[in-house]
């Protein structure tokens, strides 16, 4: 059994895919699954082509909408022609967090050995709203909520975590 968040972060969850539809969307459903399990609000859903002004055009709305305040996508972070979340990530956002790729890579690797290489996951921050873009499988959403953003996402979560930097990202 999960842990219930104290505080409940309001997220959208964004599949990126040029063939899936709301019927076959495992990665995404899993990501609802395990964020609405910890207590946390999903704000929004959509399932959009792997074209970049469309993923950043779905990605400027939520950091719009102030009833989103994290962002998970899941897919086109591989290497090949259509893979363009990274790219529409970067274009979205003010800072990037390249730790968190890092991190996904390096726990992906006790599972898929160097096959992780092929992994762009990335995070960043955009006016304020969090940014997350994992892999496609299902194993690899695992992977990014269980090792990472479960804790990360989790006010209590100690020594730090990005719930309590919140109300501060939009300083200057």
């Amino acid at each position: 059994m999960p842990t219930i968040v104290r505080r409940p972060v309001r997220i959208a969850v964004l599949t990126v895919s040029d063939t899936r539809g709301p019927a076959d969307d495992r990665s995404g459903d899993t990501l609802v699954e395990r964020l609405t399990s910890a207590g946390h609000i999903l704000a929004d859903r959509a399932i959009v082509k792997d074209e970049a002004d469309v993923i950043v055009a779905r990605l400027h709305a939520w950091i719009d909408d102030p009833a989103v305040e994290v962002v998970v996508t899941t897919g086109g972070t591989g290497v090949t022609g259509r893979d363009v979340t990274p790219e529409a990530v970067e274009r979205v956002c003010d800072k990037l967090i390249p730790g968190f790729g890092e991190l996904f890579r390096w726990q992906s690797y006790a599972k898929i050995g160097t096959s992780t290489i092929q992994s762009r996951a990335c995070a960043g921050v955009a006016r304020g709203t969090y940014i997350f873009a994992l892999p496609g499988s299902t194993g690899a959403v695992k992977d990014g909520w269980d090792g990472i953003l479960a804790s990360q996402l989790d006010i209590d979560h100690k020594p730090c975590n990005f719930v309590e930097l919140m109300s501060r990202l939009e300083e200057r």
